[in-house]
């Protein structure tokens, strides 16, 4: 099984980010930031984090988007802002088809979030310093199996949310 760490909207908080990956980095393989970190690219806080640029991010060497798979499944990561995430999926639905991919993270709303859309997975960890919706400041955990996902929740002061574990299935692509 593998693991993937998500986070999004850090809003220049480099201390959240170290403290996060201190936590939980040497138990995923890859670390995910959907953007508006507000940091440079060359950031020490976000060494080891496959990083997009958001809307309030100014480092131009930030993609607006990457592909990145992992154990036979392909990640879209984009922040969402390109897509009008705030009122649509649609836009980064088409895009997700576009390069094939299967798991969609994404930020900008603030706003956690997991659903299913015609096989593909949509996950917004929401935010970690700027939470709406919600008091807890959010980041998510998402366990790789052969055809299941585990979607874990965590809170930047309180650890782990059990209450809002979530389960998908997907199978690997081909």
């Amino acid at each position: 099984m593998k693991r993937a760490l998500i986070v999004s909207d850090s809003h220049g908080s480099s201390e959240v980010l170290e403290t996060i990956k201190e936590k939980h980095g040497s138990e995923v393989e890859v670390m995910v930031h959907c953007g508006d970190s507000e940091l440079a690219a060359d950031d020490s806080a976000l060494s080891g984090f496959a990083v997009v640029r958001g809307n309030c991010d100014y480092d131009q060497k930030l993609p607006n988007e990457l592909v990145k798979d992992i154990d036979g499944y392909r990640l879209y990561v984009t922040h969402g802002h390109l897509y009008s995430v705030k009122s649509t999926l649609m836009n980064l639905h088409y895009r997700a088809r576009e390069v094939n991919a299967n798991i969609v993270c994404f930020g900008h709303s603030h706003v956690l979030g997991a659903e299913m859309i015609d096989g593909i997975l949509f996950i917004n960890p929401g935010s970690i310093l700027l939470p709406r919706m919600r008091l807890e400041k959010t980041y998510v955990i998402l366990d790789l199996s052969e055809t299941d996902l585990i979607l874990r929740t965590f809170d930047i002061d309180k650890g782990e949310l059990p209450g809002l574990q979530q389960s998908f299935t997907l199978p690997k692509r081909k």
